[in-house]
């Protein structure tokens, strides 16, 4: 029998509550549990007019900044849109059916003001993290560090070629918002002091962005996002926005193991990177803050710092060794043999070496071998079970930029300017810890009364 059609009546009263639409097991209910923003009010109150009109509660803003970037609604309008439709969202964001979802603009006036100027997003990141910890999710013992490019907001078409590049020429009270920060960043060890080279290309709206043929296809705009996890759980303990070359990365480890150590007395037993992080100064800089680098070395015969490169050593074809500028024979081996591959070495590779006496009372030792000592720490550790074991648990990192790029869809940045890439990265690195948390620890069902 075909029913009645159905057409819908408006009623002139409705019971309704929203927590009874929303699913026991929704992400955003066991997300809901982590969220600490008792403290955001305090930490914006100087930032705020006492007279005038009164404000949007800005837990309401973050917390709508949270869903976006827990679900990959990175377009401010779109969420406001989806926030007013989705249930769910409504109820994480403390909104009943009746209120207003805030204008899409109020985020940017926001995330440009009073979140930046009192670096809100970077306090909301680690209350998350203070919360990973206490929850024992952080040991403090592995840490993990590495980097990945995220595509600027910027283009070739619109750019000009170094030899073109003028800064001189900028006027920083016609510039727009990223290119004063572009100019404010100059001398920045993560920027613009992170090396002396120019960029081929520079972009008009996000300068400070890097052009960057990295992964080995088309070359494009990049930020690098830095993150230095422990390596328990894949809680991100720091993340950092650098340019995206090796240098500025590299660097970047030293500031976030220190505000690890500063903020939540973190100080891991080793550090587990890939070998762009395994130079001499990188490597003696680890070795002497106590942390055993399970990192391979990079090996570089040529150097730039004033010490002895391969090339100061004169190679003696007649007697097969090499000649130290100081004098000292650096010989192959101290006795004869038939075959080469029998060597101490037992792999066929020719290393030659001065006697240990001689080079311990070198007066140029620190010209020849400054970081020979570093080296060797990170040599005998790869010969260690513990170091297979860590290059295994550094695929972890990997793993976490993946999700940041498929789940979370941070491919390429909304936001310019390293303040921009900054508050991105911030805030993907914090809905990631509460995503962890939240399948580590997910909400208790509640069964229905029969």
């Amino acid at each position: 029998m075909l029913g009645p059609k159905q057409e819908a009546q408006g009623a002139l009263f409705y019971e309704f509550l929203i927590d009874d639409h929303v699913p026991q097991d929704h992400l955003l209910r066991s997300i809901d549990r982590f969220v600490d923003l008792s403290s955001i009010r305090r930490h914006l109150s100087e930032f705020y007019s006492h007279t005038g009109r009164p404000s949007i509660d800005p837990e309401l803003l973050i917390r709508m900044l949270l869903v976006g970037y827990c679900f990959g609604i990175r377009s401010e309008r779109r969420l406001c849109e989806e926030v007013h439709l989705n249930l769910a969202y409504r109820w994480f964001c403390r909104l009943d059916l009746s209120d207003p979802v805030p204008n899409h603009s109020t985020f940017s006036k926001n995330r440009h003001g009073r979140f930046r100027d009192s670096d809100l997003l970077r306090h909301l990141f680690e209350v998350t993290v203070a919360r990973c910890i206490s929850d024992g999710l952080v040991s403090g013992q592995h840490f993990a560090a590495d980097a990945s490019l995220i595509e600027a907001d910027a283009n070739k078409q619109n750019s000009t070629p170094k030899e073109k590049w003028d800064r001189s020429a900028i006027d920083p009270a016609d510039a727009p918002r990223a290119v004063k920060e572009y100019l404010e960043v100059l001398d920045d060890a993560a920027f613009g002091a992170a090396t002396a080279v120019e960029p081929k290309f520079t972009s008009h709206s996000d300068p400070s962005s890097q052009w960057t043929a990295a992964r080995k296809g088309p070359a494009f705009f990049a930020y690098s996002t830095n993150y230095l996890i422990d390596t328990d759980h894949s809680v991100i303990v720091d993340v950092e926005a650098t340019r995206s070359i090796r240098q500025a990365e590299v660097r970047s480890v030293r500031t976030m193991l220190g505000r690890a150590e500063d903020r939540f007395d973190l100080h891991p037993e080793r550090l587990i990177a890939d070998a762009a992080y395994g130079s001499g100064p990188m490597l003696d800089w680890i070795v002497k803050q106590n942390i055993k680098p399970h990192i391979p070395v990079l090996d570089q015969a040529g150097r730039k710092d004033g010490t002895w490169s391969r090339a100061d050593f004169d190679w003696d074809a007649e007697n097969n060794q090499y000649i130290c500028p100081e004098g000292e024979a650096l010989k192959q081996f101290r006795r004869n043999y038939s075959d080469p591959n029998r060597g101490p070495s037992g792999k066929g590779v020719a290393k030659y070496q001065a006697l240990k006496h001689t080079c311990q009372v070198c007066p140029s030792k620190m010209k020849c071998c400054p970081k020979a000592d570093a080296r060797q720490v990170a040599r005998d550790i790869a010969k260690t079970k513990q170091y297979a074991i860590s290059m295994r648990l550094r695929k972890k990192v990997e793993m976490l930029f993946a999700h940041l790029k498929r789940i979370l869809g941070l491919g390429r940045l909304r936001l310019r300017g390293p303040c921009g890439a900054n508050d991105e990265f911030l805030l993907a690195a914090t809905a990631q810890n509460l995503r962890k948390l939240a399948k580590i620890f997910p909400a208790p069902q509640q069964t229905s009364e029969a």
